[in-house]
């Protein structure tokens, strides 16, 4: 079974987006990542996938909503991550 893909919404200099990453890099996860800093399309993508979404990161795995870093680290510390990422 393959990785799911994994996409992740980002400004700049985002302290939490940043712990997001590592995370996920730290997991040898491969990641998109759309910085929404200047808006654009890919804002209003995240806002469709996730419309109550106000900050960064927006973190989806598959056709999973995971929601941001706390979600993301709270996912790992429960131990489910391992099994998402692995689809």
């Amino acid at each position: 079974m393959s990785q799911p893909t994994i996409d992740i919404y980002t400004k700049f200099a985002c302290p939490f987006c940043v712990r997001a990453k590592h995370l996920l890099t730290s997991k040898g996860a491969s990641f998109n990542e759309y910085d929404i800093t200047m808006g654009g399309e890919k804002r209003d993508e995240m806002l469709n996938r996730a419309p109550e979404a106000r900050t960064v990161p927006q973190i989806f795995i598959g056709e999973t909503y995971v929601g941001g870093s706390d979600d993301l680290a709270a996912l790992d510390q429960a131990g489910k991550l391992d099994a998402l990422l692995a689809g």
